[in-house]
């Protein structure tokens, strides 16, 4: 009865990426009835803008469930629809895995103008044009509180001090949207991961992560990616100082690289590109609210208090802007962001004249 009653598309995969059932929203879907579509090769129905398989891997070996958000996936021969793409092991027999479709119409992947992303694209718009004005009064307001202080009692003082605080966070929120709107293109070029890891590394263990241990675990094999290099180093440093924000009371942060020549991604000109460097920062704090881990890397989306949701946004942004992905698994006591980038292309020997 649940099984027919669930509203959006769903399938049951076994092990060798047949469907052993299909729901009637994902009769509807893929336009065949649940006999027919039995023991189909699930990718002869759906064609998915995404590394699926590596997924539905990753899932069966962690029995933990993973979305994958904003692919395009093509059912038959119609046209494609922007979905949500949720994976979940089925835990009393672990080979199979439930795939759960969310569409989004195709007018809003085109248009933008419906939902809750829009509303963040807007919120982000209309934050950016303001911003500028909002920091030059908030100088002034911070800058006559100080004044005051000068002539005042130490009980009065504290308000003003309260004053000049709460000016210097707003001022720090506002330079953050800045950040993720103005954002330059890449200045791609040839890029040494664990080069980029190191000075984020550093950086944080003198600042917001010296409470944490990191541990560095790279394979000193890998050749270098092609990326903007402190762009990379600003991925590293806000996944890192997620990490630390997560886990107050100390903890660990791995910093682990590897070689991976399964994963391939379609590019927006139709080529299908391979993305084998992955550097996974892998944490033992609480892990990320269920309710918020499919649109984790959605603006203003945050699942900490007095989070501006920006980070990952931001993180997102650049990682798609190098041609590369990001996933994340999360249960609590064990955090995987997991980043998968291109290698630099080889330079053509010059020709002897």
């Amino acid at each position: 009865m649940i099984w027919a009653s669930l509203p959006l598309p769903t399938l049951l995969i076994d092990t060798a990426g047949r469907i052993l059932e299909a729901n009637p929203a994902a009769e509807t879907f893929l336009n065949a009835s649940a006999r027919a579509l039995k023991d189909q090769p699930v990718f002869d129905r759906l064609a998915i803008d995404a590394p699926v398989d590596e997924a539905l891997a990753r899932v069966r070996a962690n029995q933990a469930a993973l979305n994958i958000n904003d692919v395009d996936v093509t059912p038959g021969d119609r046209a494609p629809v922007h979905c949500t793409i949720h994976l979940a092991p089925m835990h009393d027999n672990p080979g199979i895995v439930m795939l759960m479709l969310s569409p989004r119409e195709l007018a809003d992947r085109l248009n933008r103008s419906l939902g809750a992303k829009t509303a963040a694209r807007s919120a982000i718009g209309m934050a950016e044009m303001l911003a500028h004005e909002i920091k030059n009064p908030l100088a002034g307001i911070s800058g006559a509180a100080q004044l005051l202080s000068m002539n005042l009692t130490p009980e009065d003082q504290e308000m003003t001090d309260l004053i000049v605080e709460e000016t210097r966070r707003i001022v720090k929120l506002l330079e953050q949207v800045e950040q993720f709107g103005n954002l330059r293109p890449p200045e791609r070029k040839p890029v040494n991961l664990h080069d980029a890891l190191d000075r984020a590394r550093r950086s944080a263990l003198v600042g917001f992560a010296a409470h944490m241990a990191i541990i560095e675990d790279y394979d000193p094999s890998l050749p270098p990616t092609f990326a903007d290099s402190d762009q990379l180093m600003q991925v590293f440093l806000n996944l890192i100082r997620n990490a630390a924000e997560a886990s107050k009371g100390g903890g660990m942060i791995r910093l682990h690289t590897f070689y991976d020549v399964s994963l391939r991604l379609r590019r927006k000109d139709g080529i299908s590109a391979a993305l084998p460097l992955n550097v996974e920062i892998i944490d033992d704090g609480p892990g990320i609210p269920p309710d918020i881990a499919a649109n984790i890397f959605e603006p203003f989306v945050s699942g900490r208090e007095n989070g501006t949701g920006l980070g990952l946004a931001l993180v997102s942004k650049i990682i798609t802007d190098h041609e590369g992905w990001i996933t994340v698994d999360s249960v609590p006591g064990r955090t995987v962001f997991r980043i998968s980038l291109p290698m630099a292309p080889r330079e053509k020997k010059k020709e002897a004249n």
